[in-house]
């Protein structure tokens, strides 16, 4: 029994919960399957697994262990692509992404993809959460926000991120127009819970379409309060759409209602953010799969589709006057 097969029988087990399972995904009998695994334990000097009648589960020493078996198997893989394939990428390719952006943006790249690399298998998970890619065994995940620099992971900026405040013509009819940020304090400010200060707002007036530099306007920070707090855009978007209150929502998510009127952007001539205001969409990969050709190619197709997808924010008319 040789080393690779004890490495893929562990990984499958320890990915699949069980040996009967492991043994239908490897094509072998489970008593095979549990002589890869007792010969991997005895070579190693470790219980890797916890076996019972009903669940099998990693060890704290074969936790560590089936990270860096999955490590091993990765650069396996993409040794044959390249070798054998002449580097068409192929085999799993995991995602990990929000729910909303994935269903608009995601959904047509991945066909794309798909048309383009039909070798590769996509194993797609959607969540408004940050993953732990190392944990999930994640080879690559979107996400939405400022880049906190990791020594594990990469980084690649996909597009610019830009939110606006925006409610239905019913509310504001109701309520008023807020002019300035400070008049949200008295606005049902609906927000996303997930965000880091999801009760406060950070403002930006916008520099002037023309005219001579001027130094960076100061951030004004406001404190807003509101009656619903969830933890999806798209809900959010709902809640606005039918006159709840006001939110902070993304472009890319409430361009075609502005423009066609079911919502209406206010403080046009302010940035707005929720946190910091330099955030982007980018992707984020494990320091161990900067070399997969699987992750470059979903990357590149996703960042091509993105550049012709993403609605345009338009210029406001004037900047904001004191």
């Amino acid at each position: 029994m040789d080393r690779f097969s004890e490495l893929k029988a562990f990984s499958v087990v320890a990915s699949t919960g069980g040996f009967s399972a492991a043994a239908r995904n490897l094509g072998i009998a489970p008593s095979s399957v549990v002589r890869l695994i007792d010969a991997l334990e005895r070579r190693v000097g470790a219980r890797l697994l916890n076996r019972s009648t009903r669940t099998v589960t990693l060890t704290d020493s074969g936790r560590l262990y089936y990270e860096s078996v999955l490590v091993i198997l990765e650069q396996i893989e993409e040794a044959e692509n390249l070798a054998s394939q002449e580097g068409v990428p192929q085999g799993r390719l995991k995602i990990s992404a929000p729910v909303t952006f994935s269903t608009l943006y995601l959904a047509p790249a991945l066909c794309q993809l798909q048309q383009t690399y039909p070798k590769l298998a996509v194993h797609l998970n959607l969540s408004d959460g940050i993953s732990d890619l190392a944990e999930d065994s994640v080879d690559v995940a979107i996400r939405i926000g400022k880049p906190v620099p990791q020594a594990e992971l990469h980084t690649r900026w996909l597009a610019d991120q830009r939110r606006i405040i925006c409610a239905s013509p019913e509310y504001f009819k109701a309520v008023g127009m807020p002019l300035v940020p400070a008049d949200l304090r008295q606005h049902d400010c609906l927000s996303f819970s997930y965000a880091s200060q999801s009760r406060q707002w950070r403002f930006r007036p916008l520099a002037a379409p023309a005219g001579p530099a001027t130094p960076a306007e100061p951030i004004q920070t406001v404190e807003v309060s509101g009656s619903l707090s969830v933890n999806n855009s798209e809900m959010l978007r709902q809640a606005c759409l039918g006159g709840y209150g006001v939110a902070m929502l993304p472009v890319w998510l409430v361009m075609d209602d502005v423009q066609a009127g079911r919502l209406v952007w206010a403080l046009p001539a302010y940035e707005a953010n929720p946190g910091a205001m330099d955030v982007s969409i980018y992707a984020v990969y494990p320091s161990n799969r900067e070399t997969a050709l699987k992750v470059k190619v979903f990357i590149d197709v996703l960042e091509q589709h993105l550049a012709t997808a993403l609605p345009v924010l338009p210029q406001p008319a004037a900047p904001v006057q004191d």
